[in-house]
């Protein structure tokens, strides 16, 4: 017996993605759902044409954002994808095959990033396994930020293919965004008491630098191994010294 699946996704001006995420699970799901935080460009419209139950929700954080858009799945398994993000055809074929009898309660895909045009293979990119398929009553999303799927069964099972993410079109458009993450990350560490302590601030970002370009194989991704790898560097530094200026401000 064929067990159905909901797609969810949230939106905030995503024109220039949701389409090719949209068509990428066309064929594969029973029902999407996309939940927008009111998007000023043609998110609406164009996820429209792909009859998809579309609702309007303030933003609060993601995981609350999309827990609130499985709430409204109507069949028993979740497949959570971002709307720069689509599924391979491979990965759409896996899970075609194993949507005629599911063996587990929750599964692993591998995710693939595009880079300002090139695919990542290093700077510990990839694989990237991230656990986006799962049996609806089994598990939520947790974390303000940086959020995960928490399952309660262990039942967990890897399917071939993987999710091609569409990340940053330009390192201008990868430093906003860091800008904006490590806002909210020393916010968050602010909230939670933690410091700013020495190693943080001075060897953490260093060590995070030396890990991905030397460890973990960044420089063989070129240039943009490079780049990946020194913002990895100023996120480490930034949240940090962000975190300093909030006690400085406390003060």
């Amino acid at each position: 017996m064929t067990s159905g699946i909901s797609a969810v996704i949230i939106t905030k001006n995503e024109e220039k993605n949701i389409e090719r995420c949209l068509l990428s699970l066309k064929s594969v799901v029973d029902e999407i759902i996309v939940v927008d935080s009111f998007s000023t460009d043609q998110t609406e419209q164009i996820c429209k044409r792909y009859q998809v139950l579309f609702i309007k929700r303030a933003f609060t954080d993601y995981a609350s954002s999309k827990n609130f858009g499985n709430s409204y799945a109507q069949y028993p398994y979740i497949l959570s994808l971002d709307a720069d993000e689509a599924l391979s055809d491979e990965l759409r074929s896996n899970i075609l095959e194993e949507k005629k009898d599911f063996k587990h309660i929750g599964y692993f895909f591998n995710r693939k990033t595009n880079y300002c045009g090139q695919w990542v293979n290093y700077c510990g990119w990839y694989p990237d396994p991230k656990l986006r398929l799962w049996q609806k009553t089994k598990g939520e999303w947790e974390g303000k930020i940086h959020e995960k799927v928490v399952l309660q069964d262990h039942n967990i099972g890897q399917l071939k293919g993987d999710i091609l993410h569409y990340s940053y079109t330009s390192i201008q458009q990868h430093q906003q965004k860091l800008n904006h993450y490590t806002d909210l990350m020393a916010k968050d560490l602010f909230d939670k008491d933690k410091k700013a302590t020495f190693v943080k601030l001075y060897l953490s970002p260093i060590f995070k630098f030396f890990r991905q370009f030397i460890l973990q194989g960044g420089f063989l991704d070129g240039y943009y191994g490079f780049i990946i790898c020194k913002m990895s560097y100023q996120y480490t530094r930034q949240k940090y010294l962000k975190l300093k200026g909030l006690y400085h401000i406390q003060k």
